[in-house]
């Protein structure tokens, strides 16, 4: 199925990774392991296996602290594999399953990452939320595993490392964000004569507004998106247009495409998911009805295409619109088109201060205009100390050995956790530093 994959080694496109191989196209049932399985993906994600159980075995499932939820999700699915955040989740956990079921419970961002490169699973959804899911998405790499990636934020933090990892692993990535698996589709038997990439944005529930209207604004009502049902900090960061931002620094990374070919519309109606528009001014979108299921699946049972219960698209019943989004307003998607430019760490602390910020707006500890207002203040900061225009981590001897290249990138993924959860602490205590001292107008 080598036709379907995007571009590679080319100046238009140049996608992450190479396509799986021909055992793990044909091996059903396929052993599953997901990451994040009690959020909105992975919810998803398992109503997509209830529609097809003959397709998957469920080998690991891992959430945080929903150890209420992960305690049902596995009543169900019996998985010789659980993780959770710490001990005392654990324990927890311990008590609330059935009498005679006993899996293997991992513990921790090591237990995360075990998971991820179990042996017996071939497929890792990585779905948990924010930098969290980095750990994960490294391990499976490593591992080699197909890579169904909800995480977009392991490639804000780590794009230039995971691609060397594919490389050197063979490991597959195939995205689940709905706009990049549109391009995905879009871009399937094409890809050097590729003009653009075309984002597109509902523009959340505060599309239109002024800054005037968005003071005041709450977490009630900044949670209420108008198409998709997403989890508490993704609808957050679709209000303030910072997912978008996080979209293009991932559509650079999966996709080699310099930033200026990626250009965000936003669509209020949600329909067209996403774009690609070819040298000769045509342009293909991919459409659907706002369903996470559909793209969750298009990954799963790649290259497949079966139904996952999903009302199908009614056309006579919607009209679409675009227009540009209002970045003076938003001011969240030009930061992240900035740190992507910049580099050298700006893109750590663009995430970190972004969760952060989201974290105390949620909280009632500052207004939703201070969110920008407290990234842009920590970016600044980061620029006074470190000068940007260089990737966080420096690449790899191209000439050296495969077996030293493996163990240098196994390496420079330990180094760049560190590093990285440095500057990731350093930024968001930075942020709660600023709000608590009054930088921003809580």
């Amino acid at each position: 199925m080598a036709q379907l994959w995007p571009g590679q080694g080319g100046p238009s496109i140049d996608y992450i990774s190479g396509p799986p191989d021909a055992a793990w196209n044909g091996a059903w049932p396929r052993g599953l392991c997901i990451l994040g399985s009690t959020g909105s993906i992975g919810g998803s994600a398992l109503a997509v296996v209830a529609s097809h159980p003959q397709a998957f075995r469920i080998v690991g499932l891992a959430c945080a602290r929903q150890i209420d939820r992960l305690a049902e999700q596995a009543a169900r699915w019996r998985p010789p594999y659980l993780a959770v955040l710490d001990e005392a989740a654990a324990t927890g956990l311990k008590k609330l399953l059935p009498q005679g079921y006993a899996p293997d419970i991992l513990v921790g961002r090591e237990g995360y990452a075990r998971m991820a490169a179990l042996p017996e699973a071939s497929t890792v959804l990585s779905a948990q939320v924010g930098a969290a899911g980095l750990d994960g998405t490294l391990a499976a790499a490593l591992a080699g595993k197909v890579i169904c990636l909800a995480n977009k934020e392991s490639l804000v933090l780590a794009g230039d490392l995971v691609r060397r990892i594919c490389a050197c692993t063979g490991a597959v990535i195939l995205p689940v964000d709905s706009e990049h698996n549109a391009i995905f589709q879009c871009l399937a038997g094409r890809g050097q004569e590729v003009k653009r990439l075309i984002l597109t944005a509902s523009g959340g529930p505060f599309r239109g507004r002024s800054r005037e209207e968005l003071q005041g604004i709450t977490p009630a009502q900044a949670l209420k998106h108008p198409n998709w049902s997403m989890g508490a900090k993704i609808s957050i960061d679709s209000a303030t247009l910072m997912n978008k931002g996080l979209e293009v620094i991932e559509a650079y990374h999966l996709y080699g495409t310099p930033p200026e070919r990626i250009k965000v519309l936003v669509h209020p109606q949600s329909v067209i998911h996403s774009l690609v528009e070819f040298e000769d001014g045509t342009q293909l979108a991919q459409l659907g009805t706002a369903d996470m299921r559909l793209a969750i699946a298009n990954c799963l049972l790649w290259p497949r295409c079966l139904p996952v219960d999903v009302p199908p698209l009614d056309l006579t019943a919607t009209a679409l619109t675009f227009h540009e989004p209002d970045t003076d307003v938003f001011s969240c998607l030009d930061l992240a088109r900035q740190s992507l430019a910049l580099r050298g760490g700006r893109c750590v602390v663009l995430n970190a201060a972004n969760e952060a910020a989201v974290e105390l707006f949620l909280e009632g500890r500052c207004a939703f205009l201070d969110i920008p207002r407290l990234i842009g203040a920590a970016l600044q900061a980061h620029d006074a100390g470190e000068p940007g225009h260089q990737p966080f981590c420096a690449p790899l001897e191209q000439d050296a050995m495969p077996s030293d290249r493996m163990a240098a990138l196994k390496s420079e993924a330990h180094t760049l956790a560190e590093r990285l959860t440095r500057l990731d602490r350093q930024s968001r205590e930075l942020v709660r530093t600023l709000a608590r001292d009054g930088e921003s107008a809580c």
